[in-house]
C-alpha cells in the first residue's frame, strides 16, 4: 500500500529529528517541502524506498550522512552571481568601507566558495585586502574544502569572466587565477585574507564584529522562525552602520528583525544596520 502524504511528512520530521540528535545537524527549521525535494532524490541515490528507510542507513551508518549532506544543503554559485550586487557594493558599499581601518567580512553560507573569492578579488581591486579579513562559513564541510581549494573546472571561467566585467571589475579576471590541466586555480595570496569555518545559522552564535555580511540564497531555504533567527545574528554581528547584503530572492520585509535595518540599496538587496540598533 503506497505511502500517504502525511505518513511521508511524519517520516520528514523523524529522520530530519534523528540527524540532529545523532550529528548535531539542524534542519528542523529548513522549508518542509525543499527539503521533502532533495529527500525524494537522495532516496534513489541510497536505494531507499522510503525515508525510513534512509533513516536506518543514517543511524546505523556513519558514511551514509556526509553523502546525505550534499543532497540536504544547496551548492549552486558561480563568480560575482548576480554581478549587479557587486556593482552596487563596489560602487556604493566600498567608498564607506573605505572609512574603517581595518574591515571584517563575513560571507554566510558560501557554499563551495565562489563568492569568497570574488569577494577577495572585488577588495583587492579596490586596495582594501590587506586590511581586511574574510570570514567564509557553511555547515557542509565538503562544500568548505572545496571553497578552501579555490579550484574549478575550466568550462565555468566564461561565464565568470563574463560576469566579473559586468560587476564594474579592473582589468582581466585571469589576473587572478593560473589555469592548468582543465582547471583554474585561484591565487594562493588572496587565501591569506580568508578563514573557512564551520558555522551553522540554525544553531551556531555571533563570533565577530563585521562591517559587511553577505548570505545570499540562503534564507530562501529557511522557514520564518529560523530567518528570524539567521538575521538576529547578522544584526548581533554587525557592527554601527554595517552592511547586510541578501539574496536577489530574499528580502528583510515581515521579518523580526526589520526595524533594526535601513534599504540602502533596496533593488539591489543591501541593508544597513540603524546606528541606534
Amino acid at each position: 500500500m503506497p505511502h500517504t502524504r502525511r505518513t511521508q511528512e511524519i517520516e520528514q520530521q523523524l529522520l530530519i529529528e534523528a540527524i540532529y540528535r545523532r550529528y548535531h545537524y539542524d534542519f528542523r527549521g529548513y522549508a518542509q517541502a525543499s527539503l521533502r525535494r532533495r529527500l525524494q532524490t537522495a532516496l534513489t541515490r541510497f536505494n531507499c524506498a522510503s525515508l525510513s528507510q534512509l533513516q536506518h542507513l543514517v543511524l546505523h551508518d556513519a558514511a551514509v550522512f556526509p553523502a546525505l549532506l550534499q543532497y540536504l544543503t544547496v551548492q549552486v554559485s558561480e563568480m560575482f552571481r548576480d554581478p549587479e550586487y557587486f556593482r552596487a557594493l563596489r560602487e556604493k558599499v566600498v567608498p564607506i568601507l573605505r572609512t574603517y581601518p581595518s574591515l571584517k567580512i563575513w560571507i554566510a553560507g558560501c557554499s563551495t566558495g565562489e563568492e569568497v573569492w570574488s569577494m577577495a578579488i572585488l577588495l583587492r581591486e579596490e586596495g582594501l585586502l590587506e586590511r581586511s579579513l574574510i570570514y567564509a562559513t557553511d555547515i557542509n564541510s565538503s562544500a568548505l574544502q572545496k571553497a578552501e581549494c579555490g579550484v574549478y573546472d575550466i568550462e565555468r571561467v566564461p561565464g565568470f569572466t563574463e560576469n566579473h566585467a559586468r560587476s564594474g571589475g579592473a582589468g582581466s579576471l585571469s589576473e587572478h587565477y593560473n589555469a592548468a590541466y582543465g582547471r583554474v586555480v585561484f591565487d594562493k595570496s588572496l587565501r591569506r585574507h580568508i578563514v573557512f569555518s564551520d558555522h551553522s545559522l540554525a544553531t551556531d552564535s555571533v563570533f565577530a564584529e563585521m562591517q559587511l555580511i553577505s548570505c545570499r540564497n540562503v534564507l530562501i531555504y529557511f522557514d520564518r522562525p529560523l530567518q528570524d533567527r539567521a538575521v538576529g545574528l547578522f544584526a548581533d554581528s554587525l557592527c554601527r552602520r554595517g552592511f547586510l547584503g541578501l539574496g536577489s530572492k530574499e528580502s528583510l520585509r515581515f521579518n523580526a528583525h526589520t526595524a533594526q535595518f535601513d534599504e540602502f540599496m533596496p533593488r539591489e538587496r543591501i541593508y544597513q544596520k540603524k546606528a541606534e540598533a
